[in-house]
């Protein structure tokens, strides 16, 4: 699902964006709900932002990744916990693209997402390449999703991937 989020353009560089996780579900500007084989999943989107709500049987989770104010968690490069069963995976990394580089991915991205059933994107008035895009899928158990933030000012993409669920047995 791809839309124009009715806000002006309030991230306005990659650095300001932090990582939490247990947030209540702020404001959101564009809600999917998803049903994925049991789990119930909420993508939203928050401005540049996003947050996703996960609820499966007795458990639950937010992630949250937003500019936020007071937050003393910057985005990490990757982070690994775990919730009684759970298992919770996070990785970050900044894409630096030229003008014409990010125009392109931006357009790539953008038809990937609003087109897929577990898609959401939602682009700003004024810049056709500021926008945030989620995608989520269930794999083996687990929950994943994977999040674009784009900053074409500073030609700045952030992308994040997130995989959770029930602990994976180590392979021998």
């Amino acid at each position: 699902m791809l839309t124009t989020l009715k806000t002006s353009y309030t991230d306005t560089r990659a650095a300001d964006l932090a990582w939490a996780l247990g947030r209540e579900p702020l404001p959101a500007l564009a809600v999917l709900d998803l049903e994925l084989t049991g789990a119930k999943l909420q993508l939203r989107l928050l401005g540049a932002s996003h947050q996703v709500l996960l609820e499966e049987k007795e458990h639950s989770c937010s992630e949250t990744v937003a500019c936020m104010p007071g937050s003393s968690t910057p985005l990490p490069l990757g982070v690994s916990k775990r919730f009684g069963a759970w298992e919770y995976e996070f990785a970050a990394r900044v894409e630096m693209l030229s003008h014409g580089s990010f125009a392109g991915r931006a357009q790539e991205l953008l038809a990937l997402v609003a087109d897929h059933p577990n898609g959401l994107a939602g682009t700003f008035p004024g810049s056709p390449h500021a926008f945030t895009a989620m995608l989520a899928q269930r794999h083996e158990g687990q929950v994943w999703w994977r999040t674009w933030h784009a900053y074409p000012q500073e030609g700045q993409l952030v992308v994040t991937r997130t995989r959770i669920g029930v602990r994976m047995p180590a392979k021998r």
